[in-house]
């Protein structure tokens, strides 16, 4: 009777829609090596998987910039960093101490650069969608970007500085979305879910039964706990998945996976090893992306080169929105739904420092830019101002860095010197894209 009742309910509920429920999932400080559908060894990942399956997916897709908050803001805004200005995740204390009044005005100065964007959620709105923030985010409260409905509290607000009560969703439950799942139906409207949960972000504090899986004879406990955490996170996704089908939503809604930037766990300590989290590497900004409608776009695996600022005007396009002209992404919706070869061969990003030493001046933190074009990775190195993670961004190779990325994907061979050509023409692409004019670099073709 469940059954039968769940599928007269999905044939009213697709019959009654005008435009695609959307549901963006973020996952937080994850590796694109680290899913099963991604050839992992060990670490299990069945409900991604599953999605993966049922999805057009690019195993070449990438983020700009590989910090939490900057990576956050391309997806709520469109635009790379420099743009957005929100470069980094904080003020750098280093001229202004911690929770003085100067540093909390320099906070609030960065949460306020959002206002002057048509966010995700604000242009959706205008679409009659209701909106709903739980997990990661940075902006103030939900409302400031747009979100109608929210978990966030937001700065200034007793611990609102990355998500606040937001945080709890996944590892605390699903209740809040499946709440809001039932309320948009029940107002017969289209719904946005941003679920970016604190998975498989520290701390690593699996539930003991994953753990077990993961605690073998012979690999350190840190990693243990990270491949249980990154389970955990997939457990959540398949009870995402579970309440929009279970709603009767599952055909016309539009699930969108992305990771805000790679993890490579050092297996000595808690933290990230190097070339992963705030670098330009792979390890850095590669990632999984992924986008699942039945009812438009067939299952497939593209070789195609995409990019988080792609997913805002792709998003908007399927919602039938305006999509803002100087957005830099393309809409992947046609080449999706045609199954076409998207039409563009060089993809971009750059690199800040996390603490951000000039809120008007985003070159004053700049440490990379970069681009790849086929199989060809070009990294160019800038002398950027870092404060804390000193050891994150070593920049000890100050010429151009040149991988292969079809023979060396993770980046040990610097080819630069064997190609200068290569090197030229992707170095002329990134200045094109973004010229620079403020800062010296480092880099010489010699």
């Amino acid at each position: 009777m469940r059954t039968l009742l769940i599928s007269v309910w999905a044939i009213i509920s697709i019959a009654s829609a005008s435009s695609p429920n959307i549901v963006l999932i973020i996952s937080d400080d994850q590796a694109w090596t680290d899913y099963g559908f991604m050839g992992h060894p060990d670490i299990k990942t069945p409900h991604i998987d599953k999605l993966s399956k049922e999805s057009a997916l690019f195993k070449r897709g990438y983020v700009p910039t590989a910090l939490c908050r900057p990576s956050l803001a391309t997806l709520l805004t469109g635009h790379y960093a420099s743009t957005h200005k929100i470069t980094g995740n904080d003020p750098s204390p280093k001229y202004a101490e911690r929770n003085s009044k100067i540093y909390n005005e320099r906070r609030a100065q960065i949460i306020s650069y959002i206002d002057k964007f048509d966010t995700l959620p604000k242009l959706l709105s205008t679409k009659n969608y209701l909106s709903h923030q739980s997990g990661k985010y940075w902006e103030g409260n939900f409302k400031r970007a747009g979100f109608t409905h929210g978990m966030t509290r937001g700065f200034p607000e007793p611990g609102g500085r990355h998500g606040d009560d937001g945080l709890r969703i996944g590892r605390n439950g699903m209740k809040h979305i499946e709440n809001f799942v039932k309320m948009s139906k029940k107002e017969k409207k289209p719904y946005f879910l941003w679920y970016a949960p604190f998975l498989p972000h520290t701390p690593h504090n699996p539930p003991q039964r994953l753990l077990k899986k993961y605690n073998n004879e012979g690999r350190s406990i840190h990693i243990a706990k990270y491949y249980a955490m990154c389970e955990w996170f997939d457990e959540t996704c398949g009870q995402l998945l579970n309440i929009i089908d279970e709603s009767g939503d599952r055909d016309n809604t539009l699930i969108v996976y992305v990771t805000d930037n790679g993890w490579i766990q050092n297996p000595n300590r808690g933290g990230y090893d190097s070339r992963s989290k705030q670098t330009p590497y792979e390890g850095g900004v590669r990632t999984p992306i992924m986008f699942r409608w039945p009812k438009k776009i067939k299952p497939s695996e593209r070789d195609e080169l995409v990019s988080s600022v792609d997913l805002v005007p792709t998003i908007l396009s399927a919602a039938e929105s305006k999509v803002p002209d100087e957005l830099p992404g393309i809409n992947l919706l046609p080449y999706l739904e045609n199954q076409n070869s998207i039409k563009r061969d060089t993809i971009f990003g750059e690199s800040f420092a996390h603490d951000i030493a000039d809120l008007n001046k985003p070159e004053a933190t700049l440490l990379f830019r970069w681009a790849i074009k086929d199989e060809w990775k070009l990294l160019l190195t800038y002398d950027g101002e870092v404060n804390r993670y000193k050891s994150t961004h070593p920049r000890t190779e100050k010429r151009p860095q040149l991988f292969d990325l079809s023979k060396d994907p993770h980046e040990k061979i610097n080819q630069a010197k064997d190609h200068p050509k290569k090197v030229a023409e992707l170095a002329k692409a990134i200045n094109a894209w973004y010229p620079l004019k403020e800062r010296k670099t480092l880099t010489s073709f010699e």
